[in-house]
């Protein structure tokens, strides 16, 4: 009898060992074998829900839900069995009757076992969004004052401070778990976590403490693939290094298909990046696909301009990812691929504005609207380029003069004409001195001005031709300069009636180009008809 229960407790121990490696197919093996030989092994029931809550990257809460939900029907008084179900209804939003189930799990453990059981109340409240972190450290505080030596709970307890971003509490519970376990792998990973998230500049604490937990337990798969992630756009070599590595601990599943098939990519080969995701999908030794199979290939067709596969795509991986694990740049790429689809315009916004939403950094979110926007402008989308670069300048106060022509020319190409005049506006009140704004002004309102009755672009093009009047080196703004004199030529001539200054503004084209076949024409008419004028009494019909 006692072998048999130490040949049992070991076999959850295995268990949960390789769910802390997030090997999550070789847990559930373990699991599920334990609940084959005996359906009521709670603890088993338990963990292997767990293991489906915990695989992010292929969650599957429903099956959690019945697992958890059966086995609580069979054995009422189950504590473990309760903070599953409380765990769901966590998830479902239903938060007071999550917290009645985990209050009468507590209530009804013994001394002897409560730690385990406040450490898994803490857990579900940490690994749930909707879960409470304040209540969450409560808990796992209590748990480590009754079992001083329990790992476990003090990562857990970091792992509650971490979500409440408390950086220095977390710090100090990882750091008391490597001081009971220097073997700890995962306390030394997430204190490297926390380093990573205060910036670049902390590289080298950062790198010391993920080789400090591959020291402590070279068998520790996620730091590998956390580091593949870090290099996968700094360094491919060592990105590869690192999966190489990952491959040696790792289950061999369609995660790690995926995390190959994501190196052509970077190394942009896009076509064998598709070639290799197929494969990843159609061969997957896992129930379901790595979702973000379906990501990179519509990436990939993005990349190669084939926005109907790279639409198609898009829609496969957002059905099949978890929610929480979109990130800002998938929406965004979305985004702007939908924008490629005159009936999606309004889908792509929504898509786009998640994405910058969900990033709190304002910089950030400026620069992913000048990637959505310079995308368009690539693409000669101008009207939907326009939209974005003018956004910039609601979002960004401190806009400059390049902000300003990328919105304005924008629309200006877009045939916008009075949505580039607005913008180019401000560019003249903002640099009242500065020729282009002037000119792209000018041009703006001609389109809305198409005859030139209105004579819109006549007090823009006639600031250009005051400042050509204050320089000596006329030659630096020629390309401003002679198509300011030319709209004055015709309207003079056609507008105002007025030869004279026609002919006037005509000289001054040929002054800045002698060869200039347009005005040489139009100086052999206005001569001839001046001279007509000069020796008839009547005047021009």
């Amino acid at each position: 009898m006692i072998l048999a229960t130490s040949l049992f407790a070991q076999s959850i121990g295995e268990g949960k060992k390789y769910l802390d490696y997030e090997r999550f197919q070789s847990a559930a093996r373990v699991f599920k074998s334990l609940l084959e030989k005996n359906p009521n092994n709670t603890e088993a029931a338990y963990w292997l829900g767990q293991t489906y809550l915990q695989n992010s990257e292929n969650t599957d809460t429903a099956a959690a839900k019945k697992l958890y939900q059966t086995t609580l029907q069979a054995n009422p008084n189950d504590a473990l069995m309760m903070i599953g179900v409380g765990e769901i209804e966590l998830m479902e939003g239903n938060t007071a009757d999550a917290r009645n189930h985990f209050e009468a799990a507590i209530n009804m453990t013994k001394k002897k076992n409560l730690p385990e059981i406040l450490l898994a109340v803490g857990r579900a409240n940490v690994d749930t969004k909707a879960g409470d972190a304040h209540y969450a450290v409560e808990k796992l505080k209590e748990a480590a004052d009754r079992d001083k030596k329990n790992v476990d709970i003090l990562i857990a307890l970091g792992d509650a401070y971490r979500k409440l971003i408390d950086g220095a509490n977390a710090t100090t519970a990882y750091q008391n778990a490597l001081l009971i376990d220097p073997h700890a792998a995962r306390a030394a990973f997430m204190m490297g976590r926390i380093y990573e998230t205060q910036g670049f500049n902390q590289e080298p604490i950062y790198m010391r403490f993920y080789n400090d937990a591959i020291n402590a337990d070279p068998n520790f798969a996620p730091v590998y693939y956390w580091l593949y992630a870090y290099y996968y756009k700094r360094d491919v070599n060592k990105a590869r290094e690192y999966l190489n590595k990952y491959v040696t601990v790792a289950d061999q599943n369609s995660k790690l298909c995926y995390a190959e098939a994501s190196l052509y990519y970077v190394s942009k080969m896009y076509e064998k990046t598709i070639e290799k995701a197929d494969s990843c999908i159609n061969n997957a030794m896992d129930e379901k696909p790595f979702p973000n199979l379906f990501g990179l290939k519509a990436y990939a067709y993005d990349k190669m301009n084939d926005s109907a596969n790279a639409k198609k795509y898009f829609e496969e991986f957002f059905a099949r990812v978890n929610p929480e694990k979109i990130g800002p740049n998938d929406y965004l790429t979305y985004g702007k691929v939908l924008l490629a689809f005159p009936d999606q315009t309004e889908k792509a916004a929504e898509m786009i504005n998640k994405g910058v939403d969900l990033d709190t950094n304002k910089q950030n979110k400026i620069t992913y609207i000048k990637d959505i926007a310079k995308s368009m402008y690539d693409k000669k989308n101008y009207a939907q380029a326009g939209r974005w670069y003018t956004k910039v300048l609601a979002m960004d106060t401190s806009f400059g003069k390049v902000d300003l022509y990328w919105a304005g020319y924008s629309d200006y190409l877009a045939s916008n004409y009075k949505a580039a005049d607005s913008v180019f506006n401000i560019y003249q009140q903002k640099y009242p001195d500065d020729v282009l704004g002037l000119y792209l002004g000018a041009r703006s309102r001609e389109g809305i001005d198409t005859t030139g009755e209105k004579g819109l672009a006549k007090p823009l093009y006639e600031q250009i031709i005051a400042i050509g009047d204050t320089i000596s080196n006329k030659d630096s703004i020629k390309a401003r300069l002679i198509p300011a004199y030319r709209y004055m030529v015709v309207y003079n001539y056609k507008i105002a009636e007025n030869v004279d200054s026609a002919y006037y503004f005509n000289k001054k084209i040929l002054e800045l180009d002698p060869n200039d076949a347009t005005a040489l024409a139009n100086r052999e008419a206005f001569e001839s008809y001046l001279k007509k004028v000069k020796n008839s009494p009547a005047k021009k019909d």
